[in-house]
């Protein structure tokens, strides 16, 4: 006999990590993040250790219009580059770490169906943000609230209490062959 599946999961929120070495983290939280909106749903889009303002997908949220946009907050946690181990620093950990105590509030009171952390593994990997804290917060997050994070090396901890963790590997990729972050592709 088939096992039936509790009809209130598919209202319960989960824990979903996109991770890997892979192109396509960000993009598949950026394309949940509009299937969340076209239901009326809360977004909060924190952009951790990302600055600036040359992201394509930050050029198009910013044209939604109606009910879509006042559904949708996006935050950068990230100065005007992208951080590294080579090139971080003090005035880095600040703002990431402002953007982390905006994401922790938003999630203990209950203010988004969707939140996503993107480039969270690479914070908390880069000791930015303390893994166990991130852990703390997401084991008592609201029951119906999603939360993705993405980024590369996500932490043992966090693919341990998380529901779904996609782990995006490069076959090919063209810049194996010299071909630079393209505008409108890869930003």
């Amino acid at each position: 006999m088939k096992e039936l599946i509790n009809p209130l999961w598919d209202e319960h929120g989960y824990i979903q990590v996109y991770t890997g070495n892979g192109k396509g983290k960000t993009t598949a939280s950026l394309g949940l993040a509009m299937r969340a909106l076209g239901r009326d749903w809360k977004v909060l889009l924190i952009m951790f250790t990302k600055g600036g303002s040359n992201y394509g997908e930050l050029n198009s949220f910013r044209k939604l219009a109606g009910k879509i946009h006042e559904n949708l907050t996006i935050m950068q946690a990230g100065l005007d580059r992208i951080v590294y181990s080579s090139n971080m620093n003090n005035d880095d950990k600040k703002v990431i770490q402002e953007g982390w105590e905006v994401a922790k509030r938003a999630i203990q009171n209950n203010e988004y169906n969707l939140v996503i952390l993107d480039e969270m593994n690479i914070a908390i990997a880069l000791n930015l943000v303390d893994v166990d804290d991130v852990v703390e917060v997401l084991k008592n997050k609201p029951d119906n609230m999603e939360i993705v994070l993405t980024g590369r090396d996500a932490h043992p901890k966090i693919v341990e209490i998380a529901h779904l963790v996609s782990k995006i590997e490069p076959v090919k990729h063209y810049w194996d062959i010299g071909v630079s972050a393209r505008k409108g592709i890869e930003y």
